[in-house]
């Protein structure tokens, strides 16, 4: 009921990123249940059906990303102060949003459901005058557990996703002074260990031990130092009371970068250099057997495939590296106020942008190839290959718009400190505009490279 009662007063624009749930889990549902009715039209063509099953997978996985990344978006479900005192813990948080994304994916089966059952004639008579007859089976009852089985993939996948993406992590810092177990279970302090002649190097020892009023007044009276209440109270600053005007914030309101650049870079490009030559090899050996491709597309070798599925994997892996690498070229040759802020966005929201930034060029790319498919007059799509690409695109396009949404929700507070700063608001949109430059001048060329050498293999 909870999940009810938020999903029901969500923003328009949470509730329009839910929907395009519900559509893109409703195409899923619909290419499986049109496997499954392939599959009782050809009872014989037991490989062929597990292909066409197996090709499923693509859009599924495409759906199941899309579904996570709206769920991380979501305002409703997200951690604020306060909500542990009711009841609203961090894991009661992922199990609503868990919910919330099962209750948008069987909305979209079940309308894939209705629609396939109207397609077969089994609601009316069936339209289009029977030309779709061959992958709905309209002549055989349909098997209500293997349609249920089949349209419930979609909304278990999404939901174990979502909560195994919001898990609750503890990433509260160890209190100063905490005894923890150390080395070979060694009871102690989490203290570091002070090196041998520390102890009295310089007076170290006796400057930290001396008590604040041990000297008395003596040497330097009592106004060198204060008393101890007026040293403790230096570091912070003093109150602010109303009607004065606000502090002047120091010039490093900037985003602080990662500590530590995205790992996934060198492994990235390894992958991806290995599908490269997995697809150069398939070119260099002949006579091997093809892969039949659904939807009227032509044969391939398995080779090929495996170098497709590599040379996406790597861009994927790749993605948030490059994006970094991107942020940090934009600050050298002595940068201005505006490479210097849209470099630094770049660095910090380089792992938020940079995976779904990498997929989408690995699906351009993947797309790029197949229309060499079928030679110089291009590749004739059937209708349920035509879907697939549409949800496959959709899905990742859509992620990656719904990642900068969450970026530019992250970036908030620094935008607002810039703003009070006094920066102008077009400097802000120019540091935008830098960024997308940067990443397309950046990912633009690499996705038309990869998507020649994975080509390369089809047309030679």
């Amino acid at each position: 009921m909870l999940a009810l009662r938020l999903t029901r007063g969500a923003h328009p624009a949470v509730q329009l990123r839910r929907l395009l749930v519900a559509a893109a889990s409703a195409g899923t549902g619909f290419l499986l249940l049109c496997t499954l009715g392939y599959a009782m039209s050809n009872p014989d063509a037991g490989s062929g059906s597990l292909l066409r099953l197996a090709w499923c997978a693509t859009p599924l996985a495409a759906t199941v990303y899309f579904a996570v990344a709206v769920a991380r978006t979501d305002p409703a479900t997200s951690p604020r102060t306060g909500l542990s005192a009711i009841g609203l813990g961090p894991a009661r948080l992922m199990a609503v949003s868990a919910t919330t994304t099962a209750l948008a994916c069987t909305l979209g089966s079940m309308l894939a459901l209705l629609f396939f059952l109207h397609l077969r004639g089994d609601l009316t008579g069936m339209p289009f005058d029977g030309a779709a007859a061959e992958f709905l089976a309209a002549d055989t009852p349909l098997p209500l557990p293997a349609a249920l089985t089949l349209l419930s993939l979609t909304p278990v996948i999404a939901s174990l996703s979502v909560a195994l993406t919001l898990r609750p992590r503890d990433d509260r810092p160890t209190p100063p002074g905490t005894r923890t177990f150390g080395r070979f279970g060694a009871y102690g302090s989490g203290k570091a260990r002070e090196t041998f002649g520390a102890y009295g190097r310089f007076g170290a020892r006796l400057r930290a031990t001396a008590r604040p009023g041990k000297d008395g007044p003596g040497k330097d009276g009592p106004g060198k130092d204060g008393p101890p209440q007026a040293r403790a109270s230096e570091p912070h600053p003093p109150a602010q009371t109303e009607g004065q005007a606000s502090p002047v914030l120091p010039p490093d309101t900037l985003p602080a970068p990662p500590a530590d650049p995205p790992k996934g870079l060198p492994w990235g490009i390894a992958v991806l250099a290995a599908g490269l030559a997995v697809e150069a090899y398939a070119t260099r050996s002949g006579g091997t057997p093809t892969t039949p491709l659904p939807g009227g597309l032509a044969g391939g070798a398995p080779s090929v495939l495996i170098g497709w599925l590599l040379t996406a994997t790597g861009l994927a892996l790749a993605g948030p590296g490059l994006t970094h690498l991107c942020g940090r070229l934009l600050q050298t040759a002595r940068p201005g106020a505006l490479r210097l802020l849209a470099g630094r966005v770049l660095m910090t929201e380089s792992t938020r942008i940079g995976r779904p930034l990498g997929v989408v060029c690995a699906v351009a790319s993947g797309a790029y190839a197949m229309t060499a498919l079928d030679g110089p007059d291009g590749a004739e799509f059937g209708p349920l290959t035509t879907l697939g690409l549409l949800l496959v695109v959709g899905c990742t396009l859509a992620t990656l718009l719904t990642a900068a949404v969450e970026a530019k929700h992250a970036r908030a507070d620094t935008t607002e400190a810039l703003l009070r700063l006094g920066a102008p608001a077009t400097m802000l949109r120019g540091a935008a505009a830098v960024r997308a430059g940067a990443l397309l001048a950046l990912f633009g060329p690499l996705t038309l490279v990869v998507a020649e050498l994975a080509a390369l293999p089809l047309t030679s």
